[in-house]
Order: structure tokens, then C-alpha cells, then sequence
């Protein structure tokens, strides 16, 4: 088991492949899960050369159960703690949903020379919270709910989400793989119930818009129009905006969950990001069907 130790005496669980003198390659998970989650990025990017590495959230996997910390400024800070210890340099940071808020906190303040790049993935930048300031965001009542059912029976939420929206196994013809719902499962019930139940805060209700206005370095925003847990319309088109030098890459119908149920097309695009090449044309939509298992 390998850690860093972070200053409130924190225990970072992370995993770290290949050459120590390659480009390393930064993984941040989404909510409840888990460094397992990229395992097919980490073992793709692993094999074409690249250093890569992905923890475990504060209170999530394997790291410390914290009763404390369990908010954006801290995860960003842990993020630090452990480059700080690994010495990363020209680093890419790659954030699923939130994950990317995450890399969104971790960029804007990270140390001169330690990013080269970042991409964000069905992420919650700039904010999911519907209030006066983003009138097309999701209700609060709504992560209400979320709150409520993990606490009535987390073992049930966990098992809800990745059989509905999360892999889009809810929509008409989808092949559903038991082995992704299980996998999310597990994930989610290795973490801690308070870190579960306070991160729906930190992800929904932090405003990124300025940390996304003082990022410089080129970040790839990759969003699917059919996500059901991070709205497109309200999240990736108005990130895009907000940065520096910030690309846009839209698929028509790939679910939230799009590094599992489609990794071939996403890891591609991914690559062709970090190669400083064009992005492929949008794909029909017959190739953007979830993968059975």
C-alpha cells in the first residue's frame, strides 16, 4: 500500500506505474469512487509510455476515513501534497466529474511548472447548483435527495446509480454489464458514509468560474449531451468559455460514465489531446452504444 501523509496527519492512498523520468499522467475519480475507476486509462496510457497515477480520494477507497476535510479547498490541497512528495513536473491532470472540479481547484492554484495540461470529463465546473447566478443548474432539492437516500440505505443509492444514469443503462436498447455496476458498487462502499454524504455538497455547491478564469494552460473539456448526472448545457459550453485556452469536444449520446462503457473513444481523443492533434469528427451515433459484459 503506498501513501503521503498530508498536514492534518491524512493518509492519501495512490497508485503510481511506470518509468519514474517518463511525463506523468494525473488521474482524479469521481464521487463515491475510487483510483480503481481509471483502470483501463491507467493501464492504456501505462502501456504507450506515460507515468501514471491515480489516488484515492480523502475519505473514499483506500485512504483515511477524515471526519474533517471533506471539501474542494482540501482535496485540492491533498492533490499537492501528494505532487509535492512524487516531485511532479509538466504534469497532465485528467478529472472525471468530481474529479475535474478537483483538477479545476488544483490547476488554478498549482505551483509554476508542475501542469502542462488538464482535461475535464463530464465534469461539475462551473457550478451544478441552480442559484441567481446559474438559473439553468440543477435544483438543490434534488442533492437533497441524494443526502437523504445515503443516509436511509447507502448499499441501495450505491446499486441505483450505476444500474440507471450513471452508464446510461436506463435508456431504451442499452446493454447493460453487470460487472460495471458492481465495480461501482464496491467502490462506493469501500469510502466512508459522512465523506460520501459531504462531497454531494463539495461537488454540487462550489463555484469554480473564478479558479476557470486564471488557469492558462490548454485544457480539453470533454462532455456527452446525454449525461444525466452533470447537465451538458449547463456545465462544459460555459467551462469552455471561461478559460484561457480551453477546447470543447461533445459526443451525442455517451453516458456519464463514458471512460468505462466507451474507453476506445475517449482514451483516442485523450491521446490525440496530449499529441497536440486534431480531435476526431464527432462519431454516428451507432458507435455510441454502452458496451455489454
Amino acid at each position: 500500500m503506498t501513501h503521503v501523509t498530508t498536514s492534518d496527519g491524512t493518509r492519501i492512498f495512490y497508485k503510481d506505474w511506470g518509468p519514474r523520468d517518463a511525463q506523468p499522467i494525473v488521474f482524479h475519480h469521481g464521487w463515491p469512487l475510487s483510483a480503481d475507476d481509471w483502470d483501463n486509462q491507467m493501464l492504456f496510457f501505462g502501456a504507450l509510455g506515460y507515468r501514471v497515477i491515480a489516488h484515492d480520494r480523502r475519505g473514499h477507497g483506500r485512504s483515511s476515513q477524515t471526519s474533517e476535510g471533506n471539501d474542494m479547498d482540501t482535496y485540492a490541497s491533498d492533490v499537492a501534497t501528494l505532487v509535492a512528495e512524487l516531485d511532479l513536473r509538466n504534469a497532465i491532470h485528467i478529472g472525471h466529474s468530481t474529479g475535474g472540479g478537483e483538477v479545476t481547484r488544483y490547476v488554478a492554484g498549482a505551483e509554476p511548472g508542475r501542469v502542462a495540461k488538464a482535461i475535464l470529463i463530464d465534469a461539475v465546473p462551473p457550478v451544478m447548483v441552480k442559484k441567481d447566478t446559474n438559473p439553468g443548474g440543477t435544483p438543490i432539492e434534488v442533492f437533497d435527495g441524494f443526502r437523504a437516500a445515503l443516509a436511509a440505505n447507502r448499499a441501495q443509492l450505491y446499486l441505483d446509480i450505476p444500474t440507471g444514469p450513471f452508464y446510461g443503462f436506463n435508456r431504451p436498447g442499452a446493454k447493460v454489464s453487470e460487472g460495471l455496476i458492481r465495480n461501482w458498487w464496491r467502490q462506493g462502499m469501500m469510502g466512508s458514509a459522512k465523506a460520501g454524504y459531504e462531497c454531494i455538497k463539495a461537488f454540487s455547491e462550489t463555484d469554480f468560474t473564478e479558479d476557470l478564469k486564471v488557469i492558462d494552460v490548454p485544457v480539453l473539456v470533454i462532455h456527452s449531451e446525454d449525461d444525466q448526472i452533470v447537465p451538458y448545457a449547463d456545465s462544459a459550453p460555459l467551462t469552455v468559455k471561461l478559460l484561457k485556452n480551453g477546447t470543447l469536444k461533445t459526443y451525442k449520446d455517451l453516458p456519464h460514465g463514458l471512460c468505462q462503457t466507451h474507453p476506445e473513444i475517449v482514451n483516442a481523443d485523450i491521446l490525440a489531446f496530449l499529441r497536440g492533434e486534431d480531435l476526431q469528427a464527432e462519431r454516428q451515433e451507432a458507435d455510441a452504444q454502452p458496451v455489454a459484459g
